[in-house]
C-alpha cells in the first residue's frame, strides 16, 4: 500500500498489494445517501456544539456554522480560527450521535466495489471515527485501504480540508503516483474542480441533496464522468479502465 502521512491505514489493509489505480472516494451523498437522513442528525449535532462552544442561541449557532461550512468546507476550521475551539473536542462534540442509526443500506456496493480494480481510500471532511462508523453500517470497510478525514488534513500545523489545492498536491506527492492515475469520485463540484487543476481523473455523483450545490444537472468541462448514484459509477466502463 502506498504510504501517506495524510491517510491513516485501516487494520484489514495494511499488507494491501499496489495497483496502478488509486481510487479517493468522498464519503457523504458520494458512498451512501447521507440526505436521506444523516444529514439532518449532523446538522442538529453541529450546531448544538457551536451553541455550546460560544454560548450562543440555535438561530445565531445555525448562521455561524453554514458560513463556516461554505467558506472553509468545514465549521471546524472556522470555530479554530476565529474562536480558538480546540479542534479535535469540536469534532467530537459535533458528530456526537449514533451515526449507525440513520445510515440507509446501498445494495450490492461492497460487491460493486471488490470487482472495482484499483487500491480505494476515503476522503472526506468528515471525522475519522464517522467516517469508519458510516463504512462498518454499510459493510464496505473492507473495500478501503484507508481514510484521509479532516483529522489527518494537516499541513504545516494548519488543517487544509477539501477543496484546498495544496491538500491534493500533497496527497499525489505523498502517495507517490501519478495525478491521471487518481480519480476522485465527489458529489461537490468545487472539490472537483481543484481536483481537475492538478490533473486528476473526476467522478461527479450529481445529488440534489448535497449541501449549497448547484441544481444544474449537465456535466461540467473538468468532470469526465457523470452519474447519479455510486452503483452506476462503479457499473460505468469508466471503473473498469486501467486509469
Amino acid at each position: 500500500m502506498r504510504c501517506s502521512k495524510l491517510i491513516k491505514p485501516l487494520p484489514q489493509h495494511t499488507t494491501l498489494r499496489d495497483h496502478p489505480r488509486v481510487w479517493l472516494f468522498d464519503l457523504d451523498n458520494t458512498l451512501h445517501d447521507a440526505s436521506h437522513a444523516i444529514f439532518q442528525q449532523i446538522d442538529q449535532s453541529m450546531t448544538r456544539a457551536v451553541m455550546q462552544a460560544l454560548s450562543i442561541d440555535f438561530d445565531a449557532a445555525t448562521k455561524l456554522r453554514q458560513k463556516y461550512w461554505e467558506r472553509y468546507g468545514a465549521t471546524m476550521i472556522g470555530m479554530q480560527r476565529h474562536h480558538g475551539i480546540d479542534a479535535s473536542e469540536f469534532l467530537h462534540m459535533s458528530h456526537d450521535f449514533d451515526a449507525a442509526a440513520y445510515v440507509k443500506p446501498e445494495p450490492h456496493l461492497a460487491a460493486l466495489l471488490t470487482a472495482t480494480p484499483g487500491i480505494k481510500y476515503v476522503f472526506t471532511n468528515a471525522p475519522y471515527r464517522y467516517a469508519r462508523t458510516v463504512l462498518q453500517t454499510l459493510k464496505i470497510e473492507q473495500c478501503f485501504a484507508g481514510i484521509c478525514a479532516i483529522d489527518q488534513m494537516m499541513l504545516q500545523g494548519n488543517y487544509y480540508p477539501k477543496p484546498s489545492l495544496k491538500l491534493m498536491q500533497q496527497m499525489i506527492h505523498q502517495l507517490q503516483c501519478k495525478p491521471e492515475q487518481v480519480t476522485l469520485v465527489e458529489d461537490t463540484l468545487k472539490n472537483l474542480k481543484s481536483a481537475k487543476q492538478i490533473g486528476m481523473r473526476c467522478a461527479h455523483i450529481f445529488h440534489r441533496g448535497t449541501p449549497f450545490s448547484t441544481k444544474y444537472d449537465g456535466r461540467p468541462s473538468y468532470v469526465d464522468v457523470k452519474v447519479h448514484s455510486i452503483q452506476a459509477l462503479l457499473r460505468h466502463p469508466f471503473s473498469r479502465q486501467p486509469y
